[in-house]
Formats: structure tokens, C-alpha cells, sequence
């Protein structure tokens, strides 16, 4: 499947690692590589103020003499059980996280701290922690630049509390949208996706080695190929071939590791029968040797615990993780039988040695080690001011995550269908306004999963927001059906439509988070896998009856962390604006693009099926899916990379020169309005002309661009001319080259024509 191979050489330990190496015991070592707690059962409210360990933990640290790591010490949701009443607050998570690293520090014998990990896919899940859009509606803005400023912000939140490594989704693609985590990828394309991992793990690892401290070690989530689990259902087999393991899953990883991160999470699934937490090809022989990573391998939560039935005893399961590149447990008992079963073999005795390693190198990165650099523990050498110091860091870097959150909102909308030129609406016609659907009204529809419970003022419904925006309107906001006297005098519908990941606090969940029975609200998320991907509910009749009783126009919001059918919306609506999971900044984003403030120039991150049935389709699916099915022979209602706008950009000029092994690519981008526009240009390769087809389309490159008012620009790629060409058996045939309407077509030898054809 993939090229094996053994540890890639990698430059000496520093020598405090070293000297620690020599002195832990075994029990010692084995604890550097676990991370069994989930942290908010470690820390309590103290009776006279202030917190201190629990018991739970203070046996773990006894056991062990010290901690590898800590998971989630912050952690806010349903599943965690933390509220507002009982969690931890922003403004004491520095005292908390510093009473920690002391305990710690003071169980063992050597001063060594512990790694706190928390989770942040799009933002961080604690009280006060601030959020971004979901990836999924990221990736619609086409955007890495900003993207990559927002997670510098998130990660100086999570560094200023104390935090050391952000687990973060970026590694899985959108294969399947009936998988309930499609709001965690970025699209279903491995260069757009590859783009925007490189932007997180660039922007969250920016300040790591400043004087500031202000970043954050990244463990990008999940590793590999759990997007393509069979029929869309969570954690199974992904049954790829090694070359789609390579073309569509692992470029993340690729990019990933040339930014730097320092940890990626190995996934529950297995590729072809070889479970990714035991997969040594791809932990080591690929991750290590082929693309040179030399930081830490974490595992999925109890991942390794399931391994026991495969290896035939948990220990055995440790061992098989071990052997395959896995550093770090995460809730594991499995990783807790390291010591004694080291002691009866010494070639364990050497992988946990080379996991612990690794673990105190990182540690030593980030200033948890008695000689590396900083504080032996982490731990503010002047708790009060260094306590406060931390408090005005979290402030002001949530500022500047709440301003880029709502950019990336802003620019995440995808403009659908908008009959006649209905939007931007003109409000001063707009006497009543009739406002219905399932997320009309609940701020957490917009949010999506991994958040955690926000105060009130952070963030407003799409009810509130379009009361706000118009203030001489009348606003009515029914639920369900609004009757024949709400749409009569009606001067436009907007409908609410979509899904949501919303976690309720009465829900059950199994022992790695996941919903584990139907949920009381959730249509999406970890665990909320639908075998069918229509708009949850009666949402189709919804939109059916309101287009027979409305004599005004009608537009549609659709909030959704997934791909569903929107056949019978654009059939039944004017105006169909795609929203995903904006974050809290959603609704006003939403109601801006609606009256014009912002215009929505965000491009489909994947393809919307036409009916239910069809699903898989993807737009670089090796054959079209057009015509086969014979009772829906167009499958695609809407295809990868479509986005209307309201006002015009002519692309024009595209040329593409082949010089020996580059190709040289450029288009012009001319803004014919009175104001300055972004837009989004991506560069598609249409191959074909032999036996054996490489993929049908490809995207190769894409630039989002500002062009002033009344002005042209050039957009210009320099790419390399092999993943410009057809290859292998198709080498001779053309490819063409593709920007909107433009193409102009390559040939393996001398130049090309230029131009549109």
C-alpha cells in the first residue's frame, strides 16, 4: 500500500532529553506516553476559593510520577457536562492551568511538565473560547491568507490560558456526505484542502518560538482517509486503492508537515484491513521516513483500546500501536500496560524509549523540561502578574478572532440561485417580512459541533439579526408552516433551512464523545451519520406549501454542515444563499449579503447532489456520473467550485506557456462596477484521450483576488508542467486548461495555443 520503511533519521535529541531518558524508570517512561484523564475531572472548585486537584488525578500523577499529558482541562459541552455554573472561566483558566503544571512538576522527580491538549477545529471548546466558521463553510471563501490570520488569533487565545497543542481538524476529505462530520473537512478537493491545513498549521505555529509565546503546537486530526469510511458511516473501513490514498488523502498530510506541525492524530479507521493506529507503513513508513516528520503521533480517543480485539490482549493492542508510530494515548487502559510489558521484552523496552523520546522532545520545544527552554514547568514565575499579564493577552487576542471570524463568515456565503437579480433586496419596499424554518431562530444552529456554550451577548439568531437590520420592517417569525394570513400581505419569505450539530445537554453519548443514541436535536456532527442526505424533517414541504401560498418572492438560507439535496428548494425559491456553519457571527453575515452590505462571493468547497441516491459524486470522480443513473441520469444540482455574485467580473486572456519543466498560467480579472470586489479564481485540468484515465478534472491552482473599482488585474501561476500534463498512459493526449468558461489546451511537447477555443 505505501512504501515501508524504518524511523527516518532525524537530528540528535537535545541533551536534557537525553539525560531524562537515562534517569525515569520504566513506570516513568510509559507515563510520558499516556494521557488517560479527561481534564475537566481534574481540577475542582476548592472550598475557600480557588481550585485544586481531584483525587482521580492526584492518583494518576502518583502512579505515574508526573503526566505525559492532559486532555481538555477546559473542555465546555454536553458531553464534558460544563456550563457557565461549573466550568471554568475564561479569566481563571491561567490560575488553573498553572496549579497544573505545579502538581504536576511536584509529583515526580525530575520537574518535567505536562502537555495540555484541548480541542480547537474551529475555535477553542471552552467557556469564552472564540469561534470561526466550521471548516466546511471556510473552505467556501477560498481564502487561506485570512484563514491563516484567524488561527494565529485562536492560537493565542490557547496560549495565553496555557494550553500547548491544539487538536484541530484539517486531514480528512468530504467523500461521503452522509458521514456526520463533514462539517470538519475542508471541501472535497486535496489541493484546496491541502491550502487551508498548510494556513492553519502555519498561523497556529506562527508565535511558538517568539518571545511572546503566542502560539500553539498543532496535532492535525485525522490521519488517514477516515472521509472515505463506506456508506458515510463513522470510524469503518475506508477501501481505497494506494493511489487514491495518495492523490486525495495524504496531500494534507504532505502540506502539513512541510509547514512544520509538530502532531498528528492517528484515525480509528483502517485502510483495506489495516487499522491506522496500528499501520506502520503509513505512521512510519510514510509520515517518518517518506515526508521526514519528527514530531508526535497521537491516537484517537481509546483507538487503542480496539485494537486488543485485532492484537488478542490490550497489551498486545499497545505494543501493535507502538510498533506502528503511535507516541501518545489518549484515554487508553491499553498504554497503561506499557511498563510491565516492556520489562519482559526489550524490544518494546526500545519503542517506548522511542516514543518517550519523542514526547520530551516536544516538551522541550515547549519550555516543560528543567533545562529546555523557559520554565521547568511551564508555570508563571510570578503567578499574580503573570496571571494578569496572561488575562489582557486572551483579551485582546479574542478581539482580533471575533473581527476575523466574521470575515471569514462573510465570505463563506455561496450564492446559489438568485431569479431575475432578486438580491441584493432593496429594503424600502419591504413592509412585512415573513421569516420560518427550523434555523430561524437558535444561535447554536449556526455553531456547529465541538463548541462550547456561549454567553448570551456573543452571538444573535438570524430572527434577531433581520429585526436589527430592519428596524421599520415588520418581522414575523413563525414556526412551522406560516398560514395563508401570515403570507398574504407579505412582502418577502425567507426561509431558514439546513441542519444542525447542536449537542443538547439531555443527550447520551459513548465513551469517546460521540452521540450515541438519536440525538434530541442534532441532524449533523460526530456520531449523526444519515443514511439519507435530503433536508432533515418536513423541510421540502415546508418550502412546497409556503412557494403555493406566497404571492411575494421567496428566498432560502440553507445552514448545514453537509451537502444535502436542495432540488425542491431551488425549484420552489427566487434566491438560494448557502451558509454552512458561519459561527457566531453567522446571522449578521447572512442578513448583510441578503441586503447588499457584503457581497456573497464565496464557491462551492463540494458537489450538491440533485437527488439522494446518487451520493458519492464527486467533481474528480474518475468517470461522470451524468447519464448513468437512469432515473436520475443529471445526479449534480450544483457542481465543485460554483458561486453566482451580484456584480460582474469578466475573466479573459487566459494563456498557459510551457518552458521546459514549468508552466506559466495567467488570466485577467477586470472589475467593470464603481467598487472594489473580490473574487475567487480557480485553475481546473480537463484530461482525457487514453485507455487508462487519470482523474476527470482536476483543480490545479486558485487565487482569491481584490481588484478596485474600474480596474484589471492579472492572476499568474507558476506551476510545475507534470501535474499540468497527462501522464502515464495518456502522455500524448491534450489537457486542457480550464478557468470558468475559458480554456486553452497543453500538449506534452512545444507550446500551446492560447485563448479560448
Amino acid at each position: 500500500m505505501l512504501r515501508s520503511g524504518t524511523d527516518s533519521p532525524t537530528a540528535a535529541s537535545p541533551p536534557a532529553v537525553e539525560r531524562l531518558l537515562a534517569e525515569l524508570s520504566p513506570t516513568e517512561k510509559a507515563g510520558q506516553l499516556n494521557q488517560r484523564l479527561y481534564g475537566w475531572q481534574a481540577v475542582e472548585r476548592a472550598a475557600g476559593g480557588g481550585f485544586r486537584l481531584t483525587d482521580r488525578a492526584r492518583a494518576e500523577l502518583d502512579r505515574w510520577g508526573g503526566l505525559g499529558a492532559l486532555y481538555g482541562l477546559f473542555r465546555a459541552d454536553a458531553w464534558s457536562g460544563r456550563t457557565w455554573d461549573n466550568g471554568i472561566r475564561p479569566e481563571e483558566r491561567a490560575e488553573v492551568a498553572a496549579l497544573v503544571q505545579e502538581e504536576v512538576v511536584r509529583a515526580g522527580r525530575h520537574g518535567i511538565g505536562v502537555l495540555l491538549s484541548e480541542e480547537a477545529p474551529h475555535g477553542h471548546q471552552a467557556l469564552g473560547g472564540t469561534l470561526l466558521p466550521t471548516n466546511l463553510a471556510v473552505a467556501a471563501g477560498w481564502d487561506p491568507r485570512t484563514l491563516q490570520e484567524a488561527a494565529a488569533s485562536v492560537a493565542a487565545e490557547l496560549a495565553a490560558s496555557g494550553v500547548h497543542l491544539a487538536l484541530v481538524s484539517a486531514l480528512d476529505l468530504l467523500r461521503d456526505p452522509r458521514w456526520g462530520r463533514a462539517e470538519e473537512c475542508f471541501g472535497e478537493d486535496p489541493l484546496l484542502a491541502a491550502e487551508l491545513t498548510r494556513a492553519v498549521v502555519t498561523g497556529m505555529q506562527s508565535g511558538l518560538d517568539g518571545p511572546a509565546g503566542t502560539g500553539v503546537a498543532v496535532v492535525l486530526k485525522h490521519l488517514a482517509a477516515q472521509g472515505e469510511a463506506v456508506g458515510g458511516r463513522n470510524g469503518q473501513s475506508a477501501v481505497i486503492g494506494p493511489r487514491d490514498l495518495r492523490e486525495l488523502h495524504l496531500p494534507c498530510v504532505r502540506a502539513a508537515v512541510e509547514a512544520g506541525a509538530r502532531g498528528f492524530m492517528a484515525a480509528y479507521n483502517d485502510i483495506d484491513g489495516v487499522p491506522c493506529c496500528a499501520n506502520r507503513e503509513l505512521l512510519t513508513g510514510f509520515l517518518r521516513t517518506e515526508c521526514g516528520f519528527d514530531g508526535i503521533v497521537m491516537a484517537d480517543g481509546l483507538a487503542v483500546d480496539r485494537l486488543a480485539v485485532m492484537a488478542g490482549s490490550p497489551a498486545a493492542g499497545a505494543a501493535a500501536a507502538l510498533a506502528a508510530g503511535v507516541d501518545l494515548s489518549l484515554w487508553d487502559e491499553s498504554f497503561a500496560l506499557l511498563d510491565s510489558a516492556a520489562a519482559e521484552d526489550p524490544a518494546l523496552a526500545a519503542l517506548v524509549d522511542t516514543a518517550c523520546r519523542r514526547v520530551l522532545t516536544l516538551k522541550h520545544r515547549m519550555g516543560l523540561l528543567p533545562e529546555g527552554p523557559g520554565d521547568a514547568s511551564g508555570s508563571p514565575r510570578d503567578g499574580v502578574r503573570e496571571r494578569a499579564a496572561a488575562r489582557e493577552r486572551l483579551t485582546l487576542a479574542a478581539r482580533t478572532t471575533r473581527r476575523l471570524s466574521r470575515r471569514l463568515a462573510q465570505q463563506s456565503l455561496v450564492l446559489l440561485r438568485n431569479t431575475g437579480g432578486l438580491l441584493p433586496l432593496d429594503p424600502r419596499p419591504l413592509t412585512k417580512v415573513v421569516l420560518a424554518g427550523p434555523n430561524a431562530r437558535h444561535v447554536t444552529a449556526l455553531l456547529g459541533d465541538y463548541v462550547p456554550p456561549l454567553p448570551a451577548w456573543s452571538a444573535e439568531s438570524l430572527e434577531v439579526a433581520l429585526r436589527r437590520a430592519l428596524p421599520h420592517t415588520e418581522v414575523v417569525c413563525v414556526p412551522g408552516v406560516p398560514s395563508a394570513a401570515d403570507l398574504s400581505d407579505a412582502s418577502l419569505v425567507v426561509l431558514a433551512l439546513g441542519g444542525t450539530s447542536h449537542r443538547a445537554y439531555a443527550d447520551r453519548f459513548a465513551a469517546n464523545g460521540a452521540v450515541a443514541e438519536t440525538p434530541a436535536v442534532a441532524t449533523a456532527g460526530e456520531g449523526v451519520d444519515l443514511a439519507d442526505v435530503s433536508l432533515p424533517g418536513d423541510q421540502d414541504a415546508l418550502v412546497t406549501a409556503v412557494r403555493a401560498g406566497a404571492r411575494c418572492a421567496v428566498v432560502a438560507v440553507v445552514v448545514a454542515g453537509r451537502p444535502h439535496v436542495l432540488t425542491a428548494v431551488t425549484e420552489h425559491t427566487d434566491a438560494v444563499l448557502w451558509a454552512g456553519y458561519p459561527g457566531p457571527h453567522g446571522a449578521g453575515a447572512v442578513v448583510d449579503a441578503l441586503l447588499g452590505a457584503v457581497e456573497p462571493v464565496g464557491r462551492l468547497p463540494f458537489t450538491l447532489p440533485r437527488h439522494p441516491g446518487v451520493v458519492p459524486v464527486r467533481y474528480n470522480d474518475r468517470h461522470p456520473a451524468e447519464g448513468v443513473y437512469r432515473d436520475a441520469a443529471d445526479p449534480v444540482l450544483f457542481p465543485f467550485g460554483f458561486g453566482l455574485r451580484y456584480r460582474p467580473v469578466v475573466l479573459d486572456g487566459l494563456t498557459a506557456e510551457l518552458t521546459g519543466g514549468t508552466v506559466r498560467v495567467t488570466v485577467a480579472v477586470t472589475n467593470r462596477s464603481d467598487t472594489e470586489i473580490q473574487a475567487v479564481v480557480p485553475l481546473f485540468a480537463h484530461r482525457g484521450g487514453g485507455t487508462v484515465l487519470p482523474r476527470l478534472r482536476e483543480l490545479l491552482a486558485f487565487e482569491r483576488v481584490t481588484v478596485a473599482a474600474r480596474a484589471r488585474t492579472a492572476v499568474v501561476w507558476e506551476l510545475p508542467a507534470a501535474r499540468c500534463l497527462a501522464e502515464g498512459a495518456t502522455r500524448h493526449a491534450r489537457t486542457d486548461l480550464y478557468v470558468e468558461d475559458l480554456h486553452t489546451v497543453l500538449r506534452p511537447y512545444g507550446t500551446s495555443p492560447t485563448g479560448p477555443s
